[in-house]
């Protein structure tokens, strides 16, 4: 699960998403047991984040999203592999949401290798 979480928040870096997060929630809820959570600033770049993570993890991994929600939108974008769920944000959804706030607890934030360099 952890390769599926680092190689999400690869591709997310990538291509320039901001506010990367990754979270355990494995003893929070019985949905999922890891969220990844990112930002775009605009729809257009939120719909090619979310289709960039789609098509690689296709590609490289052989793993297709069981779901997705919002990529036509572009606002907030759902993609769902089980065990991870992806969710890539405009900006202005993610502050009014705060998902990220709302599963982090205690220590389960999952460190991603690039979180030094994010500006």
């Amino acid at each position: 699960m952890n390769e599926i979480v680092e190689k999400i928040a690869k591709i997310l870096y990538e291509k320039k998403a901001h506010d990367i997060v990754a979270l355990d929630v494995s003893e929070l809820t019985v949905i999922t047991e890891c969220m990844v959570i990112a930002s775009g600033r605009s729809t257009i770049q939120v719909r090619t984040l979310s289709e960039e993570v789609e098509e690689r993890l296709t590609n490289e991994m052989g793993i297709d999203p069981i779901r997705k929600e919002g990529q036509q939108d572009g606002r907030w974008v759902v993609l769902d592999y089980g065990s991870v769920l992806v969710h890539i944000f405009h900006t202005q959804e993610r502050e009014f949401y705060r998902l990220d706030k709302l599963w982090e607890a205690d220590q389960n934030r999952i460190a991603l290798p690039f979180e030094d360099e994010e500006d």
